[in-house]
């Protein structure tokens, strides 16, 4: 049993691996030759300032009095500058949105969890190509860019990662220091002489990463006042930053500016997913190269209603993909393209003659087409000819026709005499980008399909196994030896089989020269459906028994499951069928007849499940904080302890030694941490009221909290009902230190209807005849089960299971969405710790399911211990 359960747990994690290979691995391809426009550049340095958590709507939308709280940059889109929303994508977070920024390429998920200051994969940048680039800002965020540069040009200014507080007084500090040290840069470059010869140089950027919105947007939300009042003090440091870059080069107009966001951020505080308040970014470009505010009098396409709404239907709005900016700086200051980019070129934006503009365009076509060419020879090698599926095979062969084409007009049509040819060029460049993303597209996910089959094949012959096994060991089949024997195959030719598949697949992925872990993959499903094969006995068996079970009864449990399934399956969608579930199942006692023998636990069952209920109505996201619903929550945890430890003390005296050993855990440890994590919350939540930061008797409180909820659950009492107890209340105890409001009720109501689930199918099953009932406090885990009282499976263990795999689901997305980190608030970690930390603060959210889950889990031991299921025990283990 042991060696299964370690195989299916081997399984299970090669499952999930296959996650990464499939759908996140990173798009980047190396080789590539770096392409310049060949034209001069319009401008000989550029400013960028990055305000980080920005949302559009936020900066453009005016004051009631009809005044904005960014007057400065108003009056640059209304005067002398291009503007329009730059749209991000998923996950809005700040590393994948500076890096689609700056590099100009879409970063995959994984990346994040790979590293946030380092570079999981060398990537080029703007800032890689510059003569010189200097930054200011963030250490989270700046040190990639210097690590991932190529010599030393990339010169960084960051404060310390202890300023990044969401605790402190007031975050606009880290914008404040941005700035104060951008003026000392320019001062002391005026007494520098090396120092400004440098900056008297053509291609050189200055980055600005203002933290502070992002800052206290997370702290207060994006409609307080602190957030608000930081994009006014950017306004002002914007300004004041102009004036003094433009005297320092003594006017020359040569410098270009863009300003814009890596992402946005919801109203109640967070970012990450897809809400277009995360999505939509605002961008504003002046200066050197960049069009003048241009004034319409037509319908602009746009459907938004935002022209409207922020007072600006009559100027010029140009949206932009967040990876088109990259090269739109490129082109300002002359340096080649980032080679990974796979932004276009915004031409609207630029202010030059038609012939630079087709020639960047042009550039821009050749730099993403030197991408596609790449990736699609590294697929061709490693793919049998007769099973390459090269894509769009037009493209294929006229790709190469038409850049010579486009060359040919290049050198030979002058736009000056022919501008009609200029429109003609943009568009075919225009083309040749849109294909040539879409090739990149096909050929990163041309193995998805292959990948995916090979993963399904293994889960399904894993699943196909457990159940022969379930239904072989625990099951009551006919058998009929003589049948078998005709029916099974023969072992030793199964095997040779199995070797042969194995030969030819490992064959197969050595000559398309496959990385490793494809081999697992694709050979792991023939040792499981070998299992299968020689299992084929038992479905036999199955077949043959069929007909002695009750057709009717059969036929109504297949409708009930299958309506089940569905039903599990549009709540990931649609988190209300959850509640429709849980009042389909508040009536079973009083279908299944057992109101009648166990009246107080049947209703007792209904109020649980009606209760549950209401928690996949309430809203998943933009709750306030309501520490009040938290204290409850611990009130009502030891409300449900003490009714668990009377019903147990009612029906089983514990000897004396055991009951001081108990009483000591629960009553002097486990209530007092019960207590103190309701009221620390509360403390918590005050101190950042008052700007007063995190006390540290919270912080120790908390951690210690959360390290003695794995500890002293393990030096409880070995009786079930005791220990499951103890890890129930440590848990809880944990949980109440992530909580901000309603959710925090959760754990107790949902430990509750697992606790009535527990004692309602113990009449179930006396019911069912089943005798040898044992009660929960006499279950002595560490005891030895006696195998000869096992009894076997029935149908009604179909319902069973399913309630599990309902209570499971309910368990995750009972309170929020686990598929979104927008479904949990950020001020959940402030218990523990307010300084920005992605990894830790990660971690902690994952706890707050994973207590909800390891609570359903406690349901289910309990369940199958309680029914003297010992392989049962195993299977749900499993």
């Amino acid at each position: 049993m042991m060696t299964f359960l370690l195989v299916g747990l081997l399984v299970h994690v090669v499952f999930f691996l296959s996650i990464f290979d499939i759908y996140f691995t990173s798009p980047l391809v190396h080789g590539m030759t770096p392409q310049a426009t060949p034209m001069a550049p319009p401008a000989s340095r550029l400013v960028l300032v990055v305000a980080d958590g920005l949302r559009a709507d936020s900066l453009f939308t005016l004051l009631p009095n009809g005044s904005s709280r960014a007057p400065y940059l108003r009056s640059v889109i209304e005067e002398k500058g291009t503007w329009g929303v730059s749209h991000t994508r998923v996950p809005t977070e700040s590393r994948p949105g500076h890096v689609a920024l700056i590099a100009g390429f879409y970063e995959d998920v994984s990346a994040i969890a790979k590293g946030w200051k380092e570079n999981p994969v060398e990537f080029d940048s703007v800032f890689n190509e510059t003569r010189n680039t200097w930054c200011w800002g963030s250490p989270d965020i700046l040190p990639m860019f210097a690590k991932g540069a190529s010599g030393d040009h990339v010169y960084t200014h960051t404060y310390p990662a202890e300023e990044e507080d969401f605790a402190s007084t007031d975050a606009s500090r880290l914008d404040t220091w941005v700035f104060t040290q951008v003026k000392s840069f320019f001062q002391s470059a005026k007494s520098n002489s090396s120092l400004r010869a440098n900056l008297l140089e053509d291609e050189n950027v200055f980055f600005l990463h203002l933290l502070g919105i992002d800052t206290n947007g997370h702290a207060h939300r994006p409609m307080s006042q602190e957030y608000l009042n930081n994009i006014g003090l950017v306004d002002t440091g914007v300004a004041e930053l102009v004036s003094m870059v433009e005297d320092f080069f003594g006017h020359d107009g040569r410098t270009a500016y863009v300003f814009t966001s890596d992402h946005g951020m919801t109203n109640w505080g967070s970012h990450g997913a897809g809400h277009p308040s995360e999505t939509l970014t605002p961008l504003v470009a002046w200066g050197a190269g960049v069009n003048y505010a241009h004034k319409v009098t037509e319908v602009q396409p746009y459907k938004d209603g935002f022209l409207q709404d922020w007072k600006l239907e009559h100027l010029r709005r140009v949206d932009v993909n967040q990876a088109d900016i990259a090269p739109l700086m490129a082109s300002l200051i002359g340096i080649p393209f980032p080679v990974n980019s796979v932004g276009v070129l915004p031409l609207l934006y630029l202010n030059n003659s038609d012939h630079f503009k087709a020639e960047s365009i042009y550039t821009n076509a050749i730099q993403v087409l030197e991408q596609y060419k790449i990736k699609m020879s590294q697929k061709k090698e490693t793919t049998l000819s007769f099973l390459f599926t090269p894509y769009h095979f037009f493209f294929v062969t006229l790709h190469s026709l038409l850049i010579r084409l486009l060359q040919d007009i290049f050198d030979l049509v002058q736009p000056v005499h022919f501008p009609s040819s200029v429109s003609c060029q943009i568009s075919l460049c225009r083309s040749l980008i849109a294909h040539a993303l879409e090739g990149l597209l096909y050929y990163h996910t041309y193995d998805r399909f292959f990948l995916g089959c090979s993963v399904v094949l293994g889960f399904v012959g894993w699943t196909s196994y457990v159940v022969l096994v379930i239904l072989k060991t625990h099951a009551n089949l006919n058998r009929r030896p003589g049948l078998l024997k005709q029916v099974r195959i023969p072992s030793h030719a199964l095997a040779r089989l199995c070797v042969c598949v194995t030969v030819v697949i490992t064959g197969f992925l050595l000559i398309q020269r496959s990385p490793v872990t494809y081999y697992v993959y694709c050979l792991l499903p023939v040792p499981l459906w070998y299992s299968v094969l020689k299992e084929s006995g038992t479905l036999t068996d199955l077949i043959r028994s069929a007909p002695s079970l009750p057709l009717w009864k059969c036929f109504g449990y297949f409708v009930l499951v299958s309506f089940g399934i569905e039903l599990l399956v549009v709540s990931f969608f649609h988190r209300a069928m959850l509640t429709v579930g849980l009042v389909v199942l508040s009536v079973w006692p009083f279908l299944s007849g057992l109101f009648d023998k166990a009246k107080f636990r049947s209703l007792s069952w209904c109020v649980g499940c009606l209760c549950l209920a209401a928690f996949p109505l309430m809203p998943v996201v933009g709750r306030e904080p309501n520490i009040h619903l938290v204290t409850c929550a611990g009130l009502l945890t030891l409300f449900t302890s003490a009714c668990y430890l009377w019903s147990s003390r009612r029906r089983t005296t514990l000897h004396l030694s055991d009951r001081q050993q108990f009483f000591t855990q629960v009553a002097l440890i486990h209530i007092m941490l019960c207590v103190l994590c309701a009221y620390v919350p509360s403390l918590t939540h005050s101190s950042l009221q008052q700007k007063q930061g995190l006390p540290l008797f919270n912080q120790i409180i908390s951690w210690t909290t959360l390290a003695s909820s794995m500890l002293v659950p393990l030096l409880s009492s070995t009786r079930l009902f005791h220990r499951l107890l103890s890890i129930f209340l440590s848990l809880t105890a944990t949980y109440l230190l992530l909580s901000t409001g309603s959710e925090a009720l959760f754990p107790p109501v949902l430990s509750w209807l697992m606790f009535v689930w527990i004692n309602i199918e113990q009449e179930a099953m006396l019911a069912q005849g089943v005798s040898g009932r044992q009660e929960l406090a006499t279950i002595d885990f560490s005891a030895n089960i006696d195998i000869t009282k096992i009894r076997q499976l029935k149908l009604d263990d179909i319902r069973r299971s399913y309630f599990f795999v309902f209570f499971i689901i309910t368990a995750f997305f009972g309170t929020g969405n686990i598929a979104s980190i927008n479904s949990f608030d950020p001020a959940s970690v402030y218990c523990f710790l307010t300084i920005f930390n992605p990894f830790i603060m990660g971690g902690l959210m994952i706890l707050f399911l994973i207590v909800l889950v390891i609570s359903d889990l406690m349901a289910l031991h309990f369940f199958f211990l309680v029914q003297d299921y010992g392989s049962w025990l195993d299977i749900g283990t499993r």
